[in-house]
């Protein structure tokens, strides 16, 4: 039988070791940082080899993530210098909520800076009124939408091709749509928030998707994995690089947190992706 004193001092260790641990998943929640990863897309043209794509996801403007946080995301992404910025999704964290946590996160979002454009795609939590709030809002902004079509870059005569397609859980993605018109054998990028999205609607066109949605897991234990994690196909989608049926798909972390305010063992990053030839 445990003696009171010792069952006290258990309790306290007990206690204090919880108590460490979500005050580090606060800490880790807070520092952002930036991972870098070569990726091929295929058909890519030799004038976007060695060209970079900052991957920013899930930023889930709200109780848990103050304005602070996103201004500081963008500065930290502004200083990377990437030629060419990717959004996939999650701006807002209530969709009840979106017309209220949206606006000041897109407009913060309007400065980043990259020479190729800064592109866009929602996620599940900002489709209030069926994504509605989030489109009127961002049609006020400098950020290129490209839910459900494409937009041509163009770097010394040769073409790259950014497509993305609305959410896969609440919106209306359309694939056929959003390539309608890009010629055969172009180079294609396609943002999407869910990666799922790769492997229920393959295409061997498309030599890249981006995505985010799972947070890493937001919470990753060594000897237990991910308690957590919003896809149909457990950890394959959990974050990186990943061959999907048609396709590389890479799944940025995110920046943001849902469900409980903090990470552990899977911190906040912004992605440099940097193209070469598949």
């Amino acid at each position: 039988m445990i003696s009171r004193r010792k069952f006290i001092r258990g309790t306290a260790l007990l206690g204090a070791g919880l108590g460490g641990a979500v005050g580090y998943g606060f800490w880790e929640a807070a520092h952002i940082r930036v991972t870098r990863q070569t990726v091929g897309v295929r058909n890519l043209s030799p004038a976007f080899e060695g060209k970079t794509i900052a991957l920013l996801a899930d930023f889930h403007h709200g109780p848990y993530v103050g304005m602070d946080f996103i201004r500081e995301a963008v500065r930290f992404t502004n200083a990377l210098a990437p030629d060419l910025i990717a959004l996939v999704g999650d701006y807002a964290h209530t969709g009840g909520k979106a017309h209220i946590e949206l606006p000041p996160c897109l407009e913060a979002l309007s400065e980043l800076k990259a020479p190729l454009g800064v592109f866009a795609v929602p996620g599940n939590h900002d489709m209030q009124r069926g994504g509605l709030v989030y489109h009127e809002l961002i049609a006020t902004t400098p950020l290129c939408d490209l839910t459900n079509r494409h937009q041509q870059v163009t770097l010394n005569g040769e073409h790259l091709w950014l497509a993305g397609v609305d959410d896969l859980w609440w919106g209306k993605p359309d694939l056929a749509r959003a390539l309608a018109g890009v010629p055969s054998g172009a180079a294609v990028v396609l943002l999407s928030h869910n990666p799922d999205f790769a492997e229920m609607r393959p295409d061997a066109s498309v030599g890249l998707v981006l995505s985010g949605h799972t947070h890493g897991g937001q919470v990753y234990l060594p000897a237990l994995g991910a308690p957590w994690l919003p896809s149909r196909y457990g950890e394959k989608y959990r974050k990186g690089l990943v061959q999907g049926p048609a396709s590389s798909v890479f799944v940025s972390r995110g920046l943001g947190e849902a469900g409980v305010p903090l990470r552990v063992n899977v911190p906040p990053e912004v992605c440099m992706l940097t193209l070469t030839a598949a």
